[in-house]
This record gives structure tokens, sequence and C-alpha cells, in this order.
């Protein structure tokens, strides 16, 4: 499955906006942050209190939100009030909490008076479609005061003081300029769209939490109309509900100084976002499938952004063919067989019965992580196969899904046209195997 659709996006609280402030905490004015990148998304390392956490990196959102803790997980909240929070989805506002006068910590970035939405509802927990523990998620107060750079090849970010000579000399040479403009604490970008023949400058969010490649919400435009090759999806869930739509490809679109052709597209339906606040003339969103495609510097302070190619600009627009969306289901013990003899210093693990082979191994359990079928698209080859939601996988393509992780089974699913996928499942304690070949339908 693409993540775009599930973290989401547009957050919009029915309160003020407080008065948190990251300081750089080293004499160097520069801080590295190593991240996680799953999906076209960025994870880091968050301290909250003292407590270590991993929150999604998202421009698209204005406040930071805690919304996901385990028992293991004590983090100490102060001056707590009640409020509401809305987003993408079809559903009102819900429950939540504010927080604030908290210490965050990331790296050397520092800020001690920094406020904190929190969120009980833990069916917006979606660390299952990641498959590592997300807690939460960070926007604005992360940019807003530093010159932010996202190296998506390197897996880190690289926070500067805008006094930074080195820096701005190197932004200079070897990056292309563009403005943006900060609306409601997020960045929105001018981009050339090409429909029908057609050349539209439309309003996009640039938003790093969304992990598709680039959405339109027809209902704020009339001049880039869905194509007519399209397919009905489910998108994720958002904060107030599950989003439904449409996705497809259209001619071209610009950003930085590239124009990708025939990016995938994706029409959030009319009452997924009903309850979304639009800043005037928005059409859209451009998401990390395209941003992660560059190294990309904010600078919200001069409401600019700096864009440079990476080797991933040129990639095709792949799209998941198979027709399932895969959810990580927890943990499960595993075991193991070790062969007491090396083999050319390799160990060996075997599932082997034979007794004499038995007498040389180490038997050993291991946590392994368990994989389920999260949804299945109408139509698609996978349903016509049999696959149903709620199977867990054993194998695919004959590996053992436990040694796999979210990440390579969806670009398994997203590989080539025409490959076969085999899948073994478990359904209600039954072993079922499953065939079918992967197909472009858009």
């Amino acid at each position: 499955m693409r993540l775009k659709q599930l973290i989401l996006l547009l957050i919009f609280p029915l309160c003020g906006f407080g008065q948190s402030e990251f300081r750089i905490g080293n004499s160097k004015n520069k801080v590295v942050i190593p991240f996680k990148y799953i999906n076209n998304l960025v994870f880091i390392p968050v301290n909250v209190n003292g407590e270590e956490l991993t929150f999604l990196l998202d421009t698209g959102v204005e406040q930071t939100i805690l919304f996901s803790l385990d028992e293991q997980n004590e983090v100490k909240l102060f001056e707590v009030e009640k409020l509401k929070l809305r987003g993408l989805g079809s559903k009102d506002a819900i429950d939540s909490y504010k927080s604030s006068k908290n210490k965050v910590q990331i790296a050397d970035l520092i800020d001690t008076n920094h406020e904190i939405y929190i969120i009980l509802d833990q069916d917006f927990n979606f660390s299952s479609q990641v498959g590592i523990e997300v807690n939460g998620i960070i926007g604005y107060n992360f940019f807003r005061n530093h010159l932010v750079e996202i190296n998506y090849e390197r897996r880190k970010i690289y926070v500067y003081d805008h006094n930074n000579e080195k820096f701005n000399a190197k932004l200079k040479r070897k990056y292309t300029k563009d403005s943006i403009t900060l609306e409601e604490h997020k960045p929105y970008y001018i981009s050339t769209v090409t429909a029908d023949n057609q050349s539209i400058a439309s309003k996009l969010l640039i938003d790093t939490g969304n992990s598709d490649a680039f959405w339109i919400f027809p209902e704020k435009t009339e001049k880039i109309k869905i194509p007519q090759k399209n397919i009905d999806d489910y998108l994720g869930r958002g904060f107030s509900g599950s989003v439904y739509g449409k996705r497809g490809r259209l001619d071209s679109f610009a950003f930085g100084n590239y124009t990708f052709k025939n990016p995938l597209v994706t029409f959030p339906d009319s009452l997924s976002v009903k309850s979304v606040n639009f800043v005037p003339d928005r059409v859209g969103s451009v998401g990390g499938e395209v941003i992660s495609r560059f190294t990309i510097v904010f600078d919200y302070m001069n409401q600019l952004i700096y864009t440079k190619p990476n080797s991933h600009i040129k990639d095709l627009f792949q799209f998941n063919m198979s027709g399932i969306e895969v959810a990580h289901a927890g943990l499960e013990w595993v075991k193991q067989t070790e062969d007491d003899h090396l083999i050319g210093g390799v160990k060996v693990y075997t599932d082997a019965h034979d007794e004499q082979i038995k007498n040389n191994l180490k038997v050993h359990f291991e946590l392994k992580p368990i994989f389920k079928v999260a949804s299945v698209r109408p139509g698609s080859e996978a349903e016509k196969a049999g696959v149903k939601i709620d199977d867990q996988i054993i194998r695919i393509n004959h590996q053992l899904a436990h040694g796999l992780d979210i990440q390579h089974i969806n670009e398994l699913l997203k590989s080539e046209e025409g490959r076969i996928i085999e899948l073994e499942v478990e359904r209600k304690g039954r072993t079922l195997k499953f065939r079918f070949p992967l197909k472009i339908i858009i």
C-alpha cells in the first residue's frame, strides 16, 4: 500500500496557536537529525519531557500531535485542557486535549515551551501501516525559525541558522529557488499543471506527510477534471474518518525546475473533505512521492524553498498493481533453528525435521512481524483470485512474510506489470494459496 493516504494531513484545531519555538542548543549553528524513510514519509526521533518517541515530520500540519502511546511510554504532560480537532474524513470533529509548557528535544534542537495536542482515540494509530511505532506528528514549529534541509538520499535532516554563511552560499550555487506562501502556518506553491493539453497555474500545499505524488480536490477547480481512465479507491484514514476517492494520471505538472510526465494523481471525494477549511485558491497538494526526488530546503521566514534533484528524479510513478493493502498486525514468536557448525562463516537457518540434522542445530525463538491484508480493491486481480480482508500473510513469492517489512512488500506489489504474485495466507485456521498478476489499470 502507499501510505500517502494514511497519515493525513490538514489538521484544523478549533482554538488558538501557541508560542512554541525551537532553538539550536550548540555553538555550531547546525543540527543533524537522522530519520527513517518509509513509503515516502520521514520519521524522526523526538524526546518529549524526557521520553523518547517517534514522530512523522509533516509540513501539512500546524500543531504537534501526540496520538499513540503504549504501556511503556509514560509521558508527563502539563497544563492540559480539552478541545476539538477536525481534518480529512467524513466524520465530525473529535475530542482531544492541549498541553502547554512541554520540553521537546530533537537532537540539539530544543523547545522548552512546546504545545502538544493529544488524541486518545487509538483508532487513529497508524503504526501498523508503516511497520514501526509512531507516536505523533510534528509540523510548523519544527520549520518556523530555521533553514531546514531534508536530504532523502542521505536519510538526514540538517537544520541551520539563517546566518550560516557557508550554507547560504551553497544554496545560491547549487539549488533552484522558488517562492512559497505561508497560510495557516503551512507552505503553498504555485505549480503548472497540464491536463487535457491545457496548462493551469495551480496552488498546492507542499505536504511531506502525504506519501502520494499529487492530490487534486475536484470541487475546487473546474479546469482539472478527473481522467476518464481512473479507479475508485480507499485512500486511508484522516483525523475525522476514512478517506475515499479516485486515482488516475494527468499529463504533467512542474515542481522545482523539473516537469513530471504522466504523474499519478489522487482525487479525494467531497464527503471526505467536507470539514476542511481550505485557504483561498488552493486546489490540491504535492506529496512525498515528488518531494523525495529532491533535496529540499524550507525557509519559512523568507517564504522560500530551495530544491535540487536527486538520483530518483526520473523514476516512474508506480502504482500498487495488486489491489491489496498490507498492514503490520503485531508480533509473534517464531521458532528458528540455527546450525551449530557455520558454513563459510554464515549461520544457516532451516526448518529441517530430520533427526540427524536436528542434533547439530540450536533451536531458539524470535519475535517476528505479522502482516495482514488491510483492504482489497474491488475488481482487482487479488480480489478475483480470492484474497480477502484480514487474511494473515504467511509467504509472498515463496519468501516468509516475517522476514520482510512494509517497505519491501509495497515495493514488490508495484514492481512491474505482469509479475506474478504468489500469496500464501492463513484464514480461520486454514492455509490458502493464491496466484495473480500485477496489472496496470491506470
